[in-house]
């Protein structure tokens, strides 16, 4: 059933005891959820039934109805924003201190630095909370943000500044130097703000200005189409393109992840992993987390050691990505004790049915993968108390119509491999991204007949769960049989020495391109003989699929390349292969 109380613009759904908060101002939706013990996606489903307003404003519609709602002591204790470091220092923010700490900076953005509506700002800075007041501001200023990591080269940062033609950085101590050197080549930069405890020539002190500015401001009136952010996401080839979203696509958009994938409720506390440059920290760490009135935890570690923290602190829900699962399973877990932990989530790449059972038998819980692009919400996912195929990305979500489609549009039956792709015609769906910012050619070569087409490859089974087989260019093709890597690299984590592999194609004279697995072995295992080991693993895989996909070709290194998000660049792998 669902109890409406005494404040229209807010839903408490209650079941059993458990209370769902959901903020529906703003007309999110034109109808009321109901919420039962047992999960039905096709109940999921009907009670979706989004309405995107003319105008929308995550700050105000969402952000500011919170505040209002802790004022009427109509929400627990819990706060916004829980933020630790690896020294012992900690920062704890409801919603109401959020609100007035951002519009402080708001006031910095547009009375200092005097941006406008649409200026684009370029933020670099780590696990800190200027970070989530930057995001916050600028949905306040309607300013549009651009994140990006500090594992950002010199070269990075130019082409970044220089193509989103950003009029503001803002930074520390870290990037500021690379900053400087490119900055007489960036004719739109015109201001930089360092948040640091001491002093650049040539750069603006945030925490000066954040002390000093007024803590009154008045949210811009945006329209839900208004672009809000732009994230520069890399392809296989070329440089990586500028992804705009719209404040309904993020704002709106991800209320199936809040609350059907992540299961969040104003009482949790949710810790995602990820990097503050990689779009999925705004995905997780800011919408679909704050929709739903829960507390985003931080933790800024000098060392990536999730596993001690979540054994310290009151994590309910936690999120990280499948090479981190990996990394965590390599460990004895039994020894450590998760005080609330309930829930687990992993996107980002595939995650291998392996690592899933080894960290269920660890801990006893299961790790509910999802799919979706920079481009996207989330496409696919194993929600929350829906059954869960090992390996799967589960079922659409509602938010879009998800087919297998094949080279000219049409849709396959189930069972056979095509591209993974969403219906946007004839009604775009409002949650998808706007465009590439400046590039309409590639804006239109994503669409294929009434499709948006995503790069990936998939299969659709007879039971509705969708499966990844690979980006349309890793795919291999050997002798006519094609392969995709995650299966081979799946069977090869099943054994013992591996701690993760990546396969891509290699030029054959006879097969045309073959398997090869450049593989990291765990330190049990390095100091084997290189032809037995490679033997060894070939057999193995033999044995767990089917013999064609061996990898014929084997190369042992220490580490894998990746994106700053953690993927592996099998691209990279690939393009070093072809090229000898």
């Amino acid at each position: 059933m669902y109890y409406q109380s005494k404040n229209a613009h807010h839903l408490a759904l209650v079941s059993e005891g458990r209370c769902f908060c959901v903020l529906l101002s703003m007309r999110l939706c034109s109808q009321s959820y109901t919420v039962s013990t047992s999960f039905s996606y096709e109940a999921m489903k009907q009670q979706y039934r989004p309405e995107v307003p003319e105008y929308f404003n995550f700050a105000s519609d969402v952000l500011d109805r919170w505040t209002e709602i802790e004022k009427e002591g109509k929400k627990t204790k819990n706060p916004a924003l829980w933020w630790v470091d690896g020294d012992g220092e900690e920062i704890k923010w409801s919603f109401e201190e959020l609100g007035i700490l951002s519009r402080k900076v708001a006031n910095v953005l547009s009375n200092v630095c005097g941006l406008q509506r649409g200026d684009r700002v370029l933020l670099i800075l780590p696990r800190i909370p200027e970070w989530w007041l930057v995001n916050v501001a600028c949905l306040r200023t309607g300013t549009v943000l651009i994140p990006g990591t500090q594992q950002l080269t010199v070269k990075d940062i130019l082409y970044r500044l220089q193509k989103s033609k950003a009029k503001c950085i803002i930074t520390d101590d870290f990037v500021a130097p690379a900053v400087d050197s490119v900055g007489a080549e960036c004719q739109s930069l015109k201001f930089k703000l360092l948040v640091s405890e001491g002093h650049r020539e040539g750069w603006l002190n945030f925490k000066d200005l954040l002390k000093n500015a007024p803590s009154s401001h008045q949210c811009v009136t945006t329209k839900h189409q208004d672009p809000m952010a732009i994230y520069f996401t890399s392809g296989t080839t070329g440089f990586p393109k500028m992804t705009e979203h719209s404040h309904s696509s993020c704002g709106i958009g991800f209320t199936v992840s809040g609350r059907y994938w992540l299961d969040l409720t104003p009482s949790d506390i949710f810790w995602n992993t990820s990097d503050t440059g990689w779009a999925k920290a705004s995905w997780t760490s800011v919408f679909s987390t704050w929709i739903q009135g829960a507390c985003v935890f931080v933790h800024k570690m000098p060392q990536f050691n999730p596993i001690t923290s979540l054994s310290r602190y009151p994590i309910t829900v936690f999120c990280s990505s499948p090479t981190a699962y990996r990394m965590f399973v390599q460990h004895n877990l039994s020894s450590y004790t998760f005080k609330r932990l309930r829930h687990c989530v992993s996107g980002g790449e595939p995650i291998n049915p392996d690592v899933m059972e080894k960290w269920k038998v660890q801990t006893g819980l299961d790790i509910h993968e999802a799919y979706g692009q920079t481009e996207t919400v989330v496409v696919c996912a194993n929600f929350k108390g829906m059954k869960i195929k090992p390996g799967s990305m589960g079922k659409p979500s509602p938010t879009y119509d998800v087919k297998i489609i094949d080279e000219n549009g049409n849709i396959l039956s189930p069972g056979k491999e095509g591209d993974i792709a969403i219906r946007v015609k004839p009604t775009r769906p409002p949650f998808l991204f706007t465009c590439y910012t400046d590039d309409p050619e590639k804006t239109e070569a994503t669409i294929r007949g009434d499709f948006y087409v995503t790069g990936d490859r998939g299969i659709l089974d007879e039971d509705g769960y969708f499966w990844f087989v690979g980006r349309s260019d890793d795919v291999i093709t050997s002798a006519g049989y094609r392969i995709g890597p995650f299966e081979v690299e799946s069977a090869l984590l099943e054994h013992p020495a591996v701690v993760e592999s990546a396969v891509v194609s290699s030029p054959d004279p006879i097969r045309g391109e073959v398997v090869k697995a450049f593989v990291v072995l765990t330190s049990d295992y390095v100091s084997r003989d290189p032809e037995e080991m490679m033997k060894e693993l070939q057999d193995h895989v033999k044995k767990v699929t089917a013999p064609y996909k061996y990898p014929r070709k084997m190369e042992f290194v220490q580490q894998l390349p990746k994106t700053v998000s953690g993927k592996i660049q099998r691209n990279e792998l690939r393009q070093k292969e072809w090229r000898k």
